[in-house]
């Protein structure tokens, strides 16, 4: 049987597995870096590098009909680009001096999000380097910034605050001479591509090396048929990685198989860690990641990762969205990353901080309700989503039921259920009952708890639902003849 996510073939497949030279490397790991893993919870991503100095315009003028983002904003085309634009872009190190960045205060607005991680842009798809690399020209080493190395004052400030940090890089890489998306076909081509191969696989071990307190790669930009074409390179790079760090976390996004199957090998083994490929999209149900870790990444705009100088009339999710999303995350066992892009000074914007100081509070209101819950196997209830632990259930009510009674189903033979109710936040109790619904064919348990009518709430609020033994076995009723 086939299932299929929206964004991948997903092959969970009866027929005889096929012969994998390059298939994946891993199975499920339990081992403390994957337990932490999966008790993020929330996470936040920063994308930040010369692009964040333009916002998506250049002297006034809009990218947005040239450019798919504002971080692909050299990849700007058509009759609104500037002539002569990626020599233009290229120049953006001779101004890259972000004297605002203060590490240390993006660190603290983090933990004030309640993020337990945070994934940095290393280097994106323009090329230009956060740190000193000695691999290349490129990078905040010539620029008004040297001397400053973006990458380990990041990894610093965020470590001493608790937080982990998974370092994203980007294989695709506009500046290199060598890079190509197609596969080269003569010599010369061969031969600039393998300098290329020699560069990614120095920078990437010179970013394990350089910051040992890193705990992850993030991997972007992996989709070239040239990268896809080098599957005994990457399998091997994979296998080096993770003998220079043990422990390391990478995501499926990095490599692919010899049949060119991406994230998941032709056999339908997960190529990494964890599923990467939940990029501003979200799983159907539980059940078809079928037990994998994942998390999702996902923007406040509706499309940008980096810094929007005029978001015009788009639609920025609020507190409120980011809680649904959250809470939907965790009630299948995911991770909410939530983007932040700050302007080219360094400077997160207005609404991110908010963000950070409304959904901060709520988290921290609602932690045992995030961080260490997780699925649980129960009906969806229409009025929000279930998190849970082995004697707590979770239910965070966004759809607040008329009826005042917030009903759950379960099976009528459980061991385990609702003995006692509370607001989470407040710990009010609250009252709760088993009931017989009476229905014929239904041998399900169900228990209502009353929610007061003079519980006054701004945003979603999380009934908590201690579990015990039931006090009485499920009442036998005589199915009805027919």
């Amino acid at each position: 049987m086939t299932t299929t996510s929206p964004w991948q073939n997903r092959q969970r497949s009866d027929r005889a597995p096929v012969p994998l030279r390059h298939g994946s490397q891993v199975s499920k790991r339990e081992d403390e870096a994957m337990q932490r893993f999966r008790r993020y919870g929330l996470g936040q991503f920063i994308h930040f590098g010369l692009y964040s100095i333009l916002g998506n315009e250049y002297q006034g003028v809009s990218a947005r009909d040239g450019a798919p983002a504002s971080e692909w904003i050299r990849a700007w085309r058509g009759p609104s680009a500037p002539d002569g634009w990626t020599a233009i872009y290229d120049r953006l190190n001779e101004q890259f001096d972000p004297t605002e960045l203060d590490a240390r205060q993006w660190a603290r607005q983090a933990k004030q999000l309640g993020a337990r991680y945070v994934i940095f842009t290393t280097k994106h798809h323009d090329g230009f380097a956060l740190w000193p690399t000695a691999h290349s020209d490129y990078s905040i080493a010539n620029s008004p910034a040297a001397g400053r190395d973006l990458v380990a004052e990041v990894v610093d400030a965020y470590t001493a605050e608790g937080i982990d940090v998974f370092l994203y890089f980007s294989v695709l890489d506009w500046h290199h001479p060598g890079y190509s998306d197609q596969v080269p076909t003569d010599d010369a081509g061969r031969a600039a591509w393998q300098e290329f191969l020699s560069y990614t696989r120095g920078q990437l071990l010179e970013l394990l090396d350089r910051y040992p307190a890193a705990r992850g790669l993030w991997f972007d930009g992996t989709w070239g048929k040239a990268w896809i074409a080098s599957h005994e390179f990457t399998y091997e790079l994979e296998r080096e990685l993770r003998e220079r760090r043990p422990g390391l976390i990478i995501g499926s996004r990095f490599r692919n198989d010899e049949h060119g199957a991406r994230h998941f090998d032709s056999n339908g083994a997960l190529l990494g860690d964890y599923e990467q490929g939940w990029e501003r999209k979200l799983p159907a149900d539980h059940a078809m990641l079928a037990g994998n870790d994942w998390d999702c990444v996902m923007t406040i705009g509706p499309n940008g990762w980096g810094w929007t100088r005029d978001t015009g009339d788009d639609y920025l999710k609020t507190t409120d969205d980011l809680i649904e999303l959250l809470m939907r995350c965790r009630s299948m066992d995911g991770n909410l990353v939530i983007n932040f892009g700050p302007d080219g000074a360094g400077r997160m914007t207005a609404h991110e901080g908010q963000i950070a100081t409304e959904l901060g509070a709520w988290v921290a209101a609602h932690a045992a309700a995030i961080h260490d819950a997780g699925h649980v196997d129960l009906d969806p209830t229409g009025m929000g989503w279930l998190t849970g632990t082995d004697d707590r259930i979770f239910l965070t009510v966004l759809n607040r039921p008329v009826t005042g009674i917030a009903r759950l189903r379960f099976p009528g033979d459980a061991e385990r259920v609702p003995t006692a109710a509370r607001i989470l936040d407040s710990g009010r109790e609250l009252e709760l009952r088993r009931t017989d619904l009476g229905l014929d064919l239904d041998d399900a348990s169900y228990v209502d708890v009353r929610i007061p009518a003079d519980l006054v709430t701004e945003r979603a609020f999380v009934i908590e639902l201690e579990l015990g033994a039931p006090d009485a076995p499920a009442r036998r009723r005589e199915a009805a003849r027919m």
